[in-house]
């Protein structure tokens, strides 16, 4: 994607559903998301074993957020994401969102980018939502 395309969801689209958020604090998914939080993002945990996470009540799906998500950022392995991806078609086609699927950085599915491509969804993979908003702030380029 080009820095256009990014910076144009980033500042378009602010309610994120993080898959794979863990409770460790040392762990890139919850500084990702605590990061994101703290510059006016609203994070949807998405998390099997957790209740609750960064102050937020944790879902053991996307299938059981009740919410409307514009980003599901993913922080599962490359296996994982097809899954992932059917289930944000799911609701895309019940709601009508979410419109953006992030694969964090190290995560690449070619497959599950495609279906999504396929489904209406802007792609990103291979990138963090953190470093990409950090990059943008400090450039001067995003407005958020």
């Amino acid at each position: 994607m080009s820095q256009k395309e990014i910076k144009s969801v980033l500042e378009r689209y602010r309610t994120v559903a993080v898959v794979g958020l863990s409770r460790n604090p040392a762990k890139a998914s919850y500084r990702v998301a605590q990061y994101l939080q703290s510059v006016g993002y609203h994070i949807i945990p998405v998390n099997p074993f957790a209740d609750e996470i960064l102050g937020e009540k944790c879902y053991k799906s996307l299938l059981e957020v009740p919410e409307t998500i514009d980003i599901v950022d993913i922080f599962r392995p490359s296996e994982d994401v097809p899954a992932i991806v059917e289930e944000a078609i799911t609701i895309k086609n019940r709601v009508g969102s979410p419109k953006v699927i992030w694969m964090q950085l190290g995560i690449v599915n070619e497959e599950a980018a495609k279906r999504a491509r396929e489904a209406g969804f802007t792609v990103v993979m291979d990138r963090c939502m953190m470093i990409e908003h950090r990059r943008l702030s400090m450039d001067g380029v995003l407005d958020s």
